[in-house]
C-alpha cells in the first residue's frame, strides 16, 4: 500500500457513495458502491482475500470517492460510471444486452422481422428471445404458414418467395387488407400461445387432402405440423397465467456469481438466459447493479412482472426498474425462482472448473512468471520477431498479451527502414526504438514485460536502444529457441539470467504461445509483403507497364494467375491497349504464376 492510499484511507468518510479504482496511469479499473464508503473501500487492503480480488488490488495505485444522499443513489450512479468508463474489472457486468424479438410491422402489407429494437411505431413485437436463433426458428415455421410481404421496397416483378409460395406478391397482384389482416391475427394468436389450434386445423386440412389423393400437399402439411411441434416443445408451460415476466436466481461460490433469467411470455418459459462473471463485492449488492444494468438500455423490453429471490433489496430495484416487482413465498412463482436459483447453481458447478483453468493459464501464469523474474506481473506483454529471407523484404512485428491473452487489435506491423541485408540486431535496434519513442510521445501504456525472439544478441540490441537512447527501464528478456525451433529458455536482462521454468509449467506454455504467434504474425507479414513485391516486379518488365496500369490490372483481375488467364480482348476491357495487351500475353505465357 503506498502513502498516499494510506492517508487516503484515514479520511474515508461514513456516508454511502462510489469508489472509482485506478491503476498507475490513472485509468479506471474498477466502480464499486458502498452504503458505508469507510468500511468498504478499507476492507481491499486489509486481511487475505482470494486470487482474482489480489489481483485487482495488486493493480491499485489510487482511488477516488463520491458521496451520494443514498445507497440507492449510489446504485443508480454505479451503473451510469460503468457504462461511461468501462472499467476492465466490470467488464461482466457492463454488457450492454438486447435480445431479439419477433415483430409484425405497422404497414399496408406487414412484414415479419427479427429486431432488437422495441419501438414505438404501432408495430406488433412478440418476445424477448434468448438467442437469435430461437427468434429464427419460429420465424421460419410462420413464414412457412403465413405468406406476408418480405421484400422491403416493393419490386416492380414477382420474386424468388412467390414461387415458394412464402408472399402474395401485393408488388404486382390486388390482395385486399382484409386478407393481411387475417394473417396477422392468425399471427398473433399462434405467438400468443393459440398453436394448438392452428395443429388442429393443419391437421385436419391434411387429412382432408390424403382422402383426396393429394398426397405432395399432404406431406407438405405434415412437415409444416412438425415444424410448429418441434418450435413449441421446446417452449416449457409454467401453469401460472399468460403474464409476460422476468424470473431471476443467481448463486454464488469462491468469489464468481451466475445470474439465470427466465423469460416467460405469454405463460410459456421460453429458455433462459446465462451469465457468469466475476464479482468483487458483496453479492446482493452486486446483484442489483447486474440487474440494474440488464434493464438500463431504453429498448430494452420490460415485462409486466419480475419475480426476485428473497434478500435482494426491493426499494432499490423498484427504483431502477418501472414495473410489479415480486419476493413470492409460495406456491408456482416461488417455484419459478427456486428452479432459477437451482440451475444458478448447477451452471456455476459446471463452469466454475473451466474458469478455474482459464484462470490458471492466463492470469495465475503471468504472475508465477512475474515471481520467477523477481518482477512485478507482468500484466502487458509485447514480443517482438523479425523476419527476412537473405535480406530481401526485412520486416518485424509486434504482438501485445493482456492478463494472459491475445489482443490483437494491439499487434503492430514494422516495414525494416534503415537497414541493408539480414542485420538482426540493427533491425530490432529500429523496431524498439521506433515503438517505444512513439509510447513515450503519445503517451500509450508502456508494457510490464518485453519478450524478444532471440537470445543475448537481440537482448543486447534492445536494451542499447531502452536504456542508453530512451532512458527506459523496462524489464526485457529473450526466447531462446532449441534446434527444433520450440521455445527452449528464458533470458533475462543485461546479465542474461537464465529463467528456471518447468517445462510442464502453465507459464512456459504461455511463453511458448506468445513466441509462436509473433512468429506467425511476422511470417505472415512478410509473406504479404514478398507476394506483392513479386507481382510488381513481373509486371515491371513488361513493355509499356507503369504505376498506373499496374494499379488498373490489380483492381480490375485481383491476381497475377488471372491476368495470365486473361483474353487480349479481356485485357483491353480492362484498359490495356492492344499492342499493350499483347505484350502482356505473351510475356506472361512463358511466366511460371
Amino acid at each position: 500500500m503506498n502513502a498516499q492510499i494510506k492517508e487516503k484511507l484515514s479520511l474515508l468518510p461514513s456516508n454511502s457513495g462510489c469508489y472509482l479504482m485506478k491503476d498507475k496511469s490513472g485509468t479506471i479499473i474498477y466502480v464499486g458502491k458502498a452504503k458505508i464508503l469507510k468500511n468498504r473501500v478499507r476492507s481491499y487492503f486489509v486481511g487475505s482475500h482470494n486470487t482474482k480480488t489480489e489481483r485487482l488490488i495488486s493493480e491499485i495505485a489510487d482511488f477516488e470517492i463520491i458521496v451520494t444522499e443514498s445507497s440507492i443513489e449510489a446504485l443508480l450512479l454505479e451503473i451510469n460510471l460503468i457504462k461511461k468508463n468501462h472499467p476492465k474489472y466490470n467488464v461482466m457486468l457492463r454488457d450492454d444486452k438486447t435480445y431479439p424479438f419477433i415483430k409484425i410491422t405497422n404497414e399496408d402489407y406487414p412484414r415479419l422481422l427479427i429486431t432488437r429494437k422495441v419501438l414505438k411505431d404501432k408495430a406488433y413485437y412478440f418476445g424477448p428471445f434468448p438467442n437469435v436463433g430461437a427468434a429464427n426458428e419460429t420465424k421460419k415455421v410462420l413464414d412457412k404458414l403465413y405468406p406476408l410481404r418480405k421484400c422491403k421496397i416493393m419490386p416492380k416483378e414477382v420474386c424468388l418467395y412467390y414461387h415458394m409460395k412464402q408472399c402474395l406478391a401485393p408488388c404486382v397482384f390486388q390482395i385486399s387488407k382484409e386478407v393481411y389482416s387475417s394473417m396477422v391475427e392468425e399471427i398473433k394468436k399462434f405467438l400468443n400461445g393459440g398453436h394448438e389450434a392452428i395443429t388442429k386445423k393443419l391437421k385436419k386440412e391434411m387429412n382432408e387432402t390424403s382422402k383426396h389423393l393429394k398426397f405432395e400437399k399432404a406431406a407438405e402439411l405434415r412437415d409444416q405440423i412438425q415444424s410448429i411441434e418441434t418450435v413449441m416443445t421446446k417452449q416449457r408451460m409454467t401453469n401460472i397465467d399468460r403474464k409476460d415476466r422476468d424470473v431471476f436466481g443467481y448463486a454464488v461460490n469462491k468469489g464468481w456469481m451466475c445470474v439465470q433469467v427466465f423469460f416467460v411470455r405469454q405463460g410459456k418459459l421460453i429458455e433462459r438466459d446465462v451469465s457468469l462473471f466475476p464479482f468483487y463485492g458483496e453479492a446482493q449488492e452486486d446483484f442489483l447493479t447486474y440487474l440494474g444494468q440488464f434493464y438500463q438500455k431504453s429498448e430494452h423490453f420490460v415485462p409486466k412482472e419480475i419475480l426476485l429471490p428473497h434478500k435482494v433489496d426491493m426499494t432499490s430495484v423498484e427504483a431502477m426498474v418501472k414495473t410489479k416487482i415480486l419476493q413470492p413465498k409460495r406456491g408456482e412463482k416461488k417455484k419459478l425462482v427456486e428452479l432459477a436459483i437451482k440451475n444458478a447453481k448447477v451452471s456455476l458447478q459446471e463452469k466454475f472448473d473451466l474458469a478455474i483453468k482459464h484462470e490458471e493459464k492466463t492470469f495465475g501464469a503471468i504472475k508465477r512468471l512475474g515471481e520467477a523474474m523477481n518482477i512485478p506481473t507482468p500484466t502487458r506483454i509485447e514480443a517482438f520477431d523479425n523476419s527476412n529471407i537473405a535480406g530481401t523484404n526485412p520486416v518485424a512485428a509486434m504482438v501485445c498479451f493482456i492478463d494472459g491473452k491475445p489482443v490483437k487489435n494491439e499487434y503492430r506491423k514494422y516495414k525494416i527502414k534503415t537497414v541493408q541485408g539480414a542485420d538482426d540486431y540493427a533491425s530490432m535496434k529500429e523496431v524498439i526504438y521506433r515503438r517505444y519513442s512513439r509510447v513515450l510521445k503519445e503517451g500509450l501504456p508502456f508494457p510490464d514485460l518485453i519478450l524478444l525472439d532471440g537470445g543475448k544478441g537481440q537482448i543486447d540490441a534492445a536494451l542499447e536502444v531502452l536504456d542508453n537512447q530512451l532512458g527506459l527501464d523496462i524489464p526485457t528478456a529473450g526466447l531462446v529457441k532449441n534446434e527444433k525451433h520450440r521455445t527452449h529458455e528464458l533470458l533475462f536482462g543485461s546479465k542474461f539470467k537464465l529463467i528456471p521454468l518447468a517445462r510442464n509449467s502453465e507459464e512456459f506454455f504461455l511463453l511458448e504461445r506468445i513466441q509462436d504467434e509473433v512468429h506467425r504474425f511476422a511470417i505472415t507479414f512478410h509473406r504479404q509483403l514478398r507476394s506483392k513485391n513479386s507481382f510488381a516486379s513481373i509486371l515491371d518488365e513488361i513493355e509499356g507497364i507503369g504505376e498506373k496500369r499496374k494499379k488498373i490490372l490489380l483492381k480490375h483481375f485481383k491476381s497475377l494467375k488471372k491476368i495470365k488467364k486473361a483474353s487480349v480482348k479481356e485485357l483491353q476491357i480492362a484498359g490495356m491497349p492492344k499492342k499493350v495487351a499483347q505484350i502482356i500475353k505473351k510475356t506472361l505465357a512463358n511466366h511460371k504464376v
